[in-house]
């Protein structure tokens, strides 16, 4: 289940984000939509780092019965990377929710051998999505 809690003015359709994390997790979620100036000071909050970024993940703790963990979205990044990249607003969401939820899973692209960056492009390429930014720039 999401527990879903859109921040934003945008409108987005859970619908279209359900099949993702039931596909991978039968743990519950939080989803946080939110804009560029609330990620900004979640993540200095959490980080320490004071500016806006695309998405955010906070694991919790594993505990039997409890969430995966938490996942902030800047739908103000979301729509900025559509529009550079060519793609719907829905994907670039889909493509940042697939990131989010691997973090949670417990990779981390930063210090795996690029088990995260494989898994993400499995699963981009079973949901038909278009390459990510970070799979785009592998490839030059």
């Amino acid at each position: 289940m999401i527990d879903f809690d859109n921040r934003t003015d945008y409108h987005v359709a859970i619908d279209a984000l359900t099949p993702i994390v039931d596909a991978l997790t039968t743990a519950d979620i939080e989803l946080i939509l939110t804009n560029d100036a609330d990620i900004s000071r979640i993540n200095g909050e959490f980080r320490g780092i004071a500016k806006a970024t695309d998405v955010l993940s906070f694991p919790y703790e594993s505990m039997p019965m409890s969430p995966l963990g938490s996942i902030v979205i800047s739908l103000d990044a979301v729509h900025r990377a559509s529009n550079t990249l060519g793609h719907t607003f829905e994907e670039e969401l889909l493509l940042l929710l697939i990131h989010g939820l691997l973090h949670l899973m417990g990779y981390d692209h930063e210090t795996d051998r690029g088990e995260m960056r494989r898994e993400e492009a499995r699963l981009i390429a079973q949901f038909e999505l278009p390459k990510s930014l970070i799979i785009r720039n592998e490839e030059l």
